[in-house]
């Protein structure tokens, strides 16, 4: 099974889907109202916890769980970690690298999104919050700011935020378009978790190209599990019983 939700785990599906000894499903969280179907058989929704999670790997014979979630998933993971534990079931987690401070950026780093909202300052500025949907009532109680959002899908309701603006799109974004995008809405500051990779880089760059603070998040901890860095690896240990490296471990 593949918990997935990032773009590595939809590269994860279809190298999966071209190799026939493996039979794969691919799980979503749910949180994107139009995710993009893997080539392989899919499930939405949570498990119910550590105890659902268990029950699934038991009743559909797990073999091997890989976790392609997002960095930021942790609740997931760690489910994922205690889950595998006490089944017995092989976990490996396909981890994306974070990002790293270049020169030219103006990081203000900080070890959650309430410290992120802090951050941004008493005075009013105008903000691009790449971070998503969720969590965004952490920001209703800074309302002297003016926010940009962008969202995968349409919200179906009012967001938490009284002074914002929406964008609807769905990435990989590339660094021009995010550069005229900040420049566009006269944006000061964004904040953005660090997520690593290249679907999401695109708005530090163009952060650094403008010379604008970016306020980081830093990720959160997740219990010491086996991780690899590629799609190529992952499918080295599905197909070997050998051992990945092992980091943080």
């Amino acid at each position: 099974m593949i918990l997935g939700g990032t773009a590595d785990a939809n590269r994860l599906a279809a190298a999966v889907a071209a190799e026939p000894r493996i039979a794969a499903v691919l799980s979503f969280a749910g949180r994107t109202e139009t995710p993009r179907l893997p080539p392989i058989p899919s499930r939405i929704g949570g498990f119910g916890g550590v105890a659902g999670l268990m029950d699934y790997l038991r009743a559909e014979r797990i073999d091997r769980v890989v976790d392609a979630t997002h960095p930021f998933a942790a609740q997931m993971s760690r489910n994922a970690v205690d889950a595998c534990a006490a089944t017995g079931v092989p976990l490996l987690a396909l981890e994306r690298a974070p990002w790293q401070a270049q020169s030219g950026d103006r990081w203000i780093e900080v070890d959650d999104l309430t410290a992120a909202a802090v951050a941004l300052g008493a005075a009013p500025r105008r903000v691009f919050l790449g971070i998503g949907r969720q969590n965004l009532d952490l920001f209703a109680n800074h309302p002297q700011h003016s926010y940009l959002v962008r969202l995968v899908d349409q919200p179906r309701g009012l967001l938490p935020l009284t002074n914002v603006e929406i964008v609807v799109a769905r990435g990989p974004f590339d660094r021009d378009s995010d550069r005229a995008l900040l420049e566009a809405h006269r944006i000061e500051i964004v904040v953005a978790k660090n997520a690593g990779g290249e679907a999401a880089v695109a708005k530090i760059e163009a952060a650094r190209d403008l010379g604008l603070p970016v306020v980081m998040v830093r990720r959160p901890a997740i219990p010491p599990r086996r991780t690899v860095a590629s799609v190529a690896e992952v499918m080295d240990w599905l197909a070997h019983d050998s051992t990945p490296t092992e980091r943080g471990v």
